[in-house]
């Protein structure tokens, strides 16, 4: 069993080394603007997990997920002579669902950014639905009611 280091060392490196496999050794049409984003290696250093992202519509991202399946054992023939391990892992590509979140966040907090301008412009010209005040005060009239029981005069 390796350590987690080592294994993130390791995803570190492969992440490299297929980023320049795509852009040098991969000639594949369907290839289009990729970007490996983040690599993952299990502890046994035996599965490593690519993720990307394509700049795109859906059809070129379905292209480029073609395509990387097509070459993987072009890239993983390339990791295998660029890095010092027993055995060569097996490369699995992931799309990277991050940045898809990232702007449904964004879009997110622009509709509730919004609301919240229209909601301060009605509250500029709002009144209160009764008084402004409506808890009783010792000047309202009742000077002599100090809040305790009532008294009866003349017993």
């Amino acid at each position: 069993m390796a350590d987690p280091a080592r294994a993130a060392k390791l995803a570190d490196r492969i992440k490299v080394v297929v980023a320049q496999a795509l852009e040098r050794r991969v000639k594949d049409p369907r290839l289009g603007f990729v970007t490996i984003t983040d690599a993952r290696v299990t502890n046994d250093l035996q599965h490593a997990t690519l993720y990307y992202t394509v700049f795109g519509d859906e059809e070129e991202a379905a292209g480029t997920r073609a395509a990387l399946e097509s070459a993987k054992g072009i890239l993983r023939a390339e990791v295998g002579r660029n890095i010092t391990v027993r055995l060569t892992p097996t490369l699995e590509f992931v799309p990277d669902e991050i940045p898809v979140n990232a702007s449904h966040l964004e879009e997110l907090l622009r509709t509730a950014r919004k609301r919240d301008e229209e909601l301060a412009a009605l509250k500029q010209g709002a009144n209160y639905a009764g008084d402004p005040d409506p808890y009783r005060r010792d000047d309202d009239g009742d000077a002599g009611d100090d809040g305790g029981p009532a008294e009866t005069q003349g017993r």
